[in-house]
């Protein structure tokens, strides 16, 4: 990874991908920038930016956790066939 600059187009493109859930390491690499570029921008903007890392996380727990609540859920409706 180098250390370009990304134009205001890049960063507007990265600001909506992490909008949609995309993680920031992933954007790094894929824009040739370390992690720490994305993250000082979004330290500028953080009035807006701020929290579009704390709902990626979020979102990121969710899913997780309906994931884990299905495999329970299988795993009860198998138990009370057995039943």
């Amino acid at each position: 990874m180098t250390n370009t600059k990304l134009s205001n187009e890049q960063l507007q493109e990265i600001e909506l991908r992490l909008r949609e859930g995309e993680r920031v390491k992933d954007l790094a690499v894929e824009y040739g920038v370390t992690t720490k570029t994305i993250y000082n921008h979004i330290k500028k903007n953080a009035a807006t930016d701020g929290t579009i890392l704390e709902m990626n996380r979020l979102k990121r727990e969710n899913k997780a956790l309906k994931e884990l609540v299905g495999m329970v859920t299988l795993e009860l409706k198998k138990e009370k066939k057995l039943l």
